[in-house]
């Protein structure tokens, strides 16, 4: 059988016209190239080269063999190198910038990608400024910047979705929001055990603001829990009520711990975009990072 090592020593004695030269470039011994040189011509029943005083030429049947073999060899050395890259990149210490509060949905799927992640939790403006000053690779944000120096991609869209316990009775209130009566709808709410990830209940004035055309509800949080992944394992084991990004319900709903209660049209998409900064030789690391979170938010 043949050895496919024969063909690429081959192609180096070839072209540079010396087995000298080829052992250089191959890291090899020269008598290893002479050696694998007389295993190949034994094999094909064809002498390859003849002997000068400065190296070797090729014969007629080895410019016959190398027109047969140089396409087919080099599609596989692409490939190889392509592996070997990828093998590389997923070694590599990678650094990506995440919101804490879109990390367990978002971030955390790279895990399984690479070897090493250095995660930085900041806000937008702050994880695109290290980005740009080149100490982030990556940054996954919910704002567009848009600058000469970074690189940004849409990846996906989120909206703040209301969930609830998966033993929360919530069928009279699907019955208001059929019937779009909003302030019952907005009493219902009220009366709840309310969850949120911050004093300042960003997601809930938000979600307000767009429902109900009210800048800040009437309730006040039961419960304030600094980690919207943990406020939403914290309700699934209790009762109440909770506004939260669509990525981040996803699973619980999935995995039946919570449920949606409210997914109202008047909120509105959100992108998401991965960002990197420009000529930073990360293109390929850059597409894998892209797919994985494109697989999440489709």
């Amino acid at each position: 059988m043949v050895n496919l090592e024969w063909y690429r020593t081959f192609k180096s004695v070839y072209k540079n016209g010396s087995f000298s030269v080829a052992a250089r470039e191959l890291f090899m011994s020269q008598p290893a190239v002479s050696q694998q040189m007389s295993m190949l011509e034994a094999h094909v029943g064809n002498k390859l080269f003849n002997r000068k005083s400065k190296g070797v030429e090729p014969t007629e049947y080895a410019k016959l063999l190398n027109n047969l073999i140089i396409d087919a060899l080099d599609r596989l050395e692409n490939v190889e190198s392509g592996f070997r890259a990828k093998a590389q990149d997923s070694k590599r210490l990678v650094s990506v910038g995440i919101s804490k509060n879109l990390y367990s949905s978002l971030g955390s799927i790279l895990i399984s990608k690479f070897d090493f992640i250095d995660f930085t939790f900041a806000d937008n403006d702050s994880l695109f400024a290290l980005v740009d000053a080149k100490k982030l690779d990556f940054a996954i944000v919910t704002k567009r910047y848009d600058t000469f120096d970074t690189v940004q991609e849409i990846v996906g869209q989120i909206k703040l979705v209301m969930v609830t316990s998966i033993n929360e009775e919530i069928q009279e209130f699907n019955q208001k929001v059929q019937s779009q009566n909003f302030t019952e709808i907005e009493h219902w709410l009220n009366e709840q055990k309310w969850y949120s990830h911050e004093a300042r209940i960003p997601h809930i004035k938000i979600f307000w603001l767009h429902a109900f055309n009210k800048k800040r509800p009437s309730m006040v949080p039961n419960y304030i829990i600094p980690s919207e992944y943990q406020m939403l394992e914290t309700l699934s084991r209790n009762s109440g009520v909770a506004i939260t990004w669509s990525c981040n319900a996803k699973q619980f709903i999935q995995d039946q711990k919570l449920q949606l209660l409210w997914e109202s049209d008047r909120l509105p998409e959100v992108d998401v975009f991965l960002l990197t900064a420009k000529n930073n030789n990360l293109n390929s690391l850059f597409e894998i990072v892209s797919a994985e979170l494109k697989a999440v938010l489709r």
